[in-house]
């Protein structure tokens, strides 16, 4: 079974300008670039009502600069711009602009907080850029495992080794691990890099 087969899993596009007057921009690491590249096909005054929010893994932060949107902010992490995120999105006026960008981990989260906020998520542009790591959760003990890279994983809650599903949660904004020596725990299948 192919990726383009199994309904939940997220299907990204290319960042393009969408018009209006309210652009909200999160993005992190490569997502940063996703921005820029799209700024190229902006008509001029597009950053001038742009709100960018980054979480910068690595640079990019003085190329974000040189577009001048009305505000930009730096988060060292999704959790800490979590209650700027839902306050703009509470305060938002018809005809807001969504736009996320950058890892998988990310745009999950933003769109979960999104949709709480009562934004469809048809109408939010997306751009997967950068690493493939996973936002697992294991379907055994409930906990949410960041950056998952290898098949099978190990779950930072309970330990168990999992299988790394392509089943896609909107709601928990995470793929799902299940135990994958369920019968036998010392049975151990190689750990290799499937998500770089």
């Amino acid at each position: 079974m192919t990726a383009k087969t199994i309904i939940s899993r997220p299907v990204y596009g290319t960042l393009s300008p969408q018009p209006g007057k309210h652009h909200l921009f999160i993005a992190d690491a490569e997502g940063a670039l996703a921005i820029t590249d799209m700024a190229g096909k902006a008509p001029p005054g597009f950053f001038d009502g742009a709100e960018i929010v980054f979480i910068p893994v690595g640079k990019h932060i003085a190329a974000l600069e040189t577009l001048k949107p009305a505000q930009l902010h730096i988060a060292p992490s999704f959790a800490s711009l979590l209650p700027r995120l839902k306050q703009t999105l509470t305060n938002a006026h018809m005809g807001l602009r969504l736009y996320l960008a950058g890892t998988e981990g990310l745009i999950g989260q933003a769109m979960q907080v999104a949709l709480e906020a009562g934004i469809d998520h048809t109408s939010i542009a997306t751009e997967h850029r950068g690493s493939l790591a996973r936002r697992m959760q294991c379907v055994h003990c409930k906990g949410i495992t960041e950056n998952v890279t290898t098949q099978p994983a190990t779950c930072s809650h309970c330990g168990l080794l999992l299988l790394v599903r392509d089943h896609y949660s909107r709601r928990l904004a995470a793929f799902q691990g299940v135990c994958i020596n369920a019968e036998d725990r010392s049975e151990s299948p190689p750990i290799e890099e499937a998500f770089p």
